[in-house]
């Protein structure tokens, strides 16, 4: 029979296993929002909407199981970190769902306004995004520092894009004022995706306390242009 410790451990790998497949499936879901908008698919958007009731029952199922152990088990100090610690993860990876939501609704209202030239910037910070839910999700599993040094790095990163599609977006409304209508939902999407990234930054914040048991914000705050 196995002792409550290894009972207990096995909860917890368990845990580790939803939120890992959790995160995998916003993740899909955030990439073909893009997708859906970069090729401008309604079918594909319209499947990532429908996704969100899945994601709202995985992070119902995690937050489930926390509170399955937290009342069994009564976890203390690093224990109960790491629960809480998947508490928090499972909210801001619901959330990255719900922009994904956001950009493939955005998808479908565009659907039928033709774009003057490729996306670019916008793919790139979706690249960005995804990289970093995938990271701190590995800090997570992996209790692996680095992961959470790079998901901070590429914060940074998908900042700067955001501030440049901001740029290119009002320059273009204004030289063009037939754009305006497309190039301020083009806006909307790359702050959806600048925000997801802070969740993911979140989720890094979570895991440096899980391990180190102090709180504190790894990256700087940044105002939205023109605010």
């Amino acid at each position: 029979m196995p002792s409550p410790r290894q009972t207990f451990d096995a909860q917890l790998h368990a845990l580790e296993q939803r939120l890992l497949r959790m995160g995998s499936f916003v993740e899909g879901m955030l990439e073909d929002s893009v997708k859906a908008l970069e090729l401008q698919d309604t079918a594909l958007a319209e499947e990532v909407v429908r996704r969100d009731d899945v994601a709202d029952e995985l992070d119902l199922d995690i937050e489930t199981s926390c509170m399955h152990m937290l009342a069994l088990q009564q976890p203390m100090s690093k224990d109960l970190r790491v629960i809480g610690t998947a508490l928090k993860i499972t909210t801001d990876l619901e959330r990255i769902g719900d922009y994904s939501v956001d950009i493939a609704r955005t998808a479908i209202e565009l659907a039928s306004e033709p774009f003057l030239r490729p996306l670019v910037r916008i793919p790139r910070m979706a690249e960005f995004t995804s990289r970093m839910v995938r990271g701190a999700l590995e800090a997570f599993v992996s209790r692996n520092a680095e992961k959470i040094d790079e998901v901070v790095n590429l914060d940074d990163q998908v900042d700067d894009l955001n501030v440049q599609v901001w740029a290119a977006m009002t320059m273009e409304m204004k030289e063009d004022p037939s754009s305006i209508y497309r190039n301020a939902h083009m806006i909307l999407v790359a702050r959806y995706l600048e925000r997801i990234a802070d969740h993911a930054v979140n989720v890094a914040e979570r895991v440096q306390y899980m391990e180190t048991g102090i709180l504190r914000q790894l990256a700087a705050s940044h105002q939205t242009p023109g605010a």
